[in-house]
């Protein structure tokens, strides 16, 4: 089939590339020029999809990337997969409306439209369908089909193939053909009711993770105030077979999910049925405060130390918001990194995974994570503790550390 995937970021660009891999004819389309451009002469910039496997799919014609709507023309399947960000706390479905648009001047009896993007419960047949049906003058589900079908990027653990499918459509024939097309790039996939059953359950999976993030990152300043091994508690609860699900402290969450798709549900419960979404609020004030917690924790260490923290010279090491990720989008560094230069700390940052100059959300000098680095520093605070940091050595040469990832021991070290 000739499909069409709209955003190649970290979602689009991966099933762009396995739907063409599995034998369509695949159009990556991109608003960003400089994407499209990179994507032609096969340079990814998705850790999901390197280059050589970029480079395959191109050379055999399977996959072109372009920036043109014109070349969207023809698609029996188009999947959106744009982002929805949170813009002072409320969502912002520009991305989604100005692709359902360019989508809709294309679409052309019996195609298929897939939303892929996170958002409210709604969203695909409240906003998107009605969209399509004004621009293009079809009918959904009379003369052409829709659905949603959630992401799930992000686990090195499950492949992209391998992690199951959730798939919806708006009626029984689009379910059909949505399933059918995930069933030949998936190995499973799990048919759900309808769209508004979709868009909630990976809301649910995004805010079971949120809740429980926060819920162990303030047992751990509940733990510090005690006395208590945050870290040995969680070991021994964990023990249990049942019952229990391990999550660990650490700086606070961040990246393109956690902090953002909890409060598409809470701004949904709050603006159309009055009823706040109290659990999902209280967890992102308790991780929002978390780099606070962090500084908090440092300003006493060197305290103890006599260092007053101004002036004082503080190392950074990880500043992605996840354990060997490269992003920077949402990372509680930023602000561990602003409060600390408030007060008048001089801040570096050690970050092997990002390339210099592709860090314009923190403004910090960034250094190597080398034995001169780490010893001249009065505090290393380890924020993500990614595979490329030298364990071994940071203990050895900081003076002192505070880990926030529990990964290292010594006199020298306290963990979050």
């Amino acid at each position: 089939m000739q499909i069409v995937v709209a955003g190649q970021g970290y979602v689009g660009l991966p099933l762009a590339v396995r739907a063409a891999e599995v034998g369509h004819r695949v159009v990556g389309y991109d608003v960003d020029p400089h994407r499209v451009q990179l994507l032609a002469v096969g340079q990814s910039y998705v850790r999901d999809v390197d280059s050589p496997r970029l480079r395959a799919v191109l050379d055999s014609g399977a996959y072109s990337a372009t920036a043109d709507a014109a070349a969207l023309a023809g698609f029996d399947i188009a999947v959106i997969t744009v982002p929805t960000p949170l813009r002072d706390g409320v969502p912002d479905l520009t991305y989604i409306e100005s692709c359902a648009r360019t989508l809709g001047e294309h679409l052309r009896p019996g195609a298929t439209v897939v939303l892929e993007s996170t958002s409210y419960p709604g969203t695909t047949e409240e906003l998107l369908l009605p969209i399509l049906e004004e621009t293009s003058g079809l009918k959904g589900g009379a003369d052409f089909l829709a659905g949603f079908s959630p992401e799930r990027i992000g686990n090195k653990r499950w492949s992209f193939d391998g992690t199951p499918k959730l798939v919806s459509g708006i009626d029984a024939k689009s379910l059909y053909v949505i399933k059918n097309f995930y069933d030949g790039i998936f190995q499973t996939t799990v048919p759900v009711s309808g769209p508004k059953v979709a868009e909630l359950a990976k809301l649910l999976e995004n805010t079971f993770r949120f809740v429980n993030i926060s819920m162990i990152n303030e047992m751990a300043m509940l733990a510090d105030a005690l006395g208590v091994n945050i870290w040995e508690v969680i070991d021994a609860a964990a023990t249990k077979p049942f019952g229990f699900t391990k999550f660990t402290p650490g700086p606070g969450v961040g990246g393109h999910c956690l902090p953002v798709d909890p409060m598409f549900l809470s701004w949904k419960s709050q603006q159309e049925l009055g009823i706040p979404f109290r659990f999902a609020e209280l967890a992102a004030d308790v991780n929002r405060h978390m780099p606070d917690y962090v500084v908090r924790r440092l300003v006493e260490a060197l305290s103890k130390r006599g260092i007053p923290v101004s002036g004082s010279q503080i190392l950074l090491l990880g500043l992605t918001y996840k354990y060997d990720a490269t992003d920077l989008r949402n990372s509680p560094s930023a602000r561990v990194a602003e409060l600390l230069i408030g007060l008048g700390a001089e801040v570096r940052g050690a970050e092997p995974n990002i390339p210099d100059g592709d860090d314009t959300e923190l403004n910090v000098p960034r250094v190597d994570a080398s034995p001169v680095e780490v010893a001249a520093a009065d505090a290393v605070v380890l924020l993500m503790d990614h595979p490329r940091f030298d364990l071994a050595m940071i203990e050895k040469h900081a003076p002192y550390v505070l880990d926030c990832r529990n990964r290292l021991s010594g006199a020298n070290v306290e963990t979050l």
